[in-house]
């Protein structure tokens, strides 16, 4: 409990820090382009598993291509899709990559400022996904626990939500807060998983992106470091919890370096306590660290 405290609290103090004090920033702008690769997050791999309770692998890599789709780069509207894939390679004979989580989705954005925007604005967007595991055998066992090694996970959702984005001139860094609701219309969440598995989220993230310094004010700036938070809250109906459980309170924390001797490629450690995201892995509690390399391909005006 104690642990758990700590990081909410610490969560709460950057949270504060990400509302900080906001610079005259006039001649400073920021694309609908690094927004959305902020909010869609980051292709990463991990080195084994990390420290907690998730069984053996070789390593986690979450892939998250994008494709935009808009008018020019200075479009107010935006389309990005996004064919995304976690998958682990398990500490097993033959070393299998078991079920990977298929997640292709569609993200639309609108800045509510003209672009380009200041470094201050708000942008909305909204997303259908898919999220299944591509396998055909019964979620559950006879003895009636889960099927991980051939269940069927299959749901579609809607999230919507808004971004605010601001620069802090005292700590140099680009700020962003996001807040969502993610909803699982009734019949999407494969049947057997009635009961079980959350329909309702909501989520709030920040990310604060400490700016290198640089002499030329005609090319972009890769940031030095990143803090990125994230809480999500499950409600509804889900395994007979109570309704202020504190299993229903999800939380991540990933900070990562980004050598300036590298291009495009990062180093990161994340904190993570909640349900596991890996499809038919759901049932599982995680409390987990890790660490590995994270691409890192946003850059900011400075």
């Amino acid at each position: 409990m104690k642990k758990g405290s700590t990081i909410v609290l610490f969560l709460f103090i950057m949270l504060q820090f990400a509302s900080g004090q906001e610079a005259d920033m006039e001649n400073e702008t920021i694309d609908l382009t690094t927004i959305s690769q902020v909010n869609q997050g980051n292709s990463y791999v991990t080195i084994l598993g990390g420290l907690g309770n998730i069984d053996p692998i070789w390593f986690e890599a979450n892939l998250i291509p994008n494709f935009y789709i808009r008018k020019s780069k200075n479009s107010r509207l935006m389309g990005v899709l996004t064919p995304q894939i976690i998958l682990r390679m398990f500490q097993e004979e033959s070393f299998p990559v078991r079920t990977p989580s298929y997640i292709p989705q569609i993200t639309v954005y609108y800045a509510l400022d003209e672009l380009p925007p200041p470094y201050s604005h708000l942008t909305f967007f909204g997303r259908i996904v898919h999220h299944s595991n591509g396998q055909e055998g019964g979620s559950f066992l006879e003895n009636g626990e889960v099927n991980h090694l051939t269940g069927n996970f299959s749901t579609n959702y809607l999230e919507f939500g808004f971004i605010k984005t601001n620069y802090n001139q005292h700590f140099k860094a680009m700020q962003f807060y996001s807040s969502s609701i993610e909803y699982h219309p009734p019949g999407f969440p494969a049947a057997e998983l009635k009961g079980l598995f959350s329909t309702l989220r909501w989520h709030s993230s920040f990310s604060i992106f400490k700016l290198n310094r640089k002499s030329d004010a005609n090319t972009k700036n890769k940031a030095l470091f990143s803090i990125k938070g994230k809480t999500s809250v499950l409600f509804g109906d889900v395994s007979n919890w109570k309704t202020f459980d504190k299993k229903r309170l999800e939380l991540s924390l990933t900070v990562s370096y980004y050598p300036t001797g590298l291009e495009d490629v990062g180093l990161f450690v994340s904190f993570f306590r909640g349900r596991d995201y890996y499809n038919i892995y759901f049932d599982k509690q995680l409390s987990l660290i890790s660490f590995g390399i994270v691409t890192e391909i946003l850059r900011f005006n400075d």
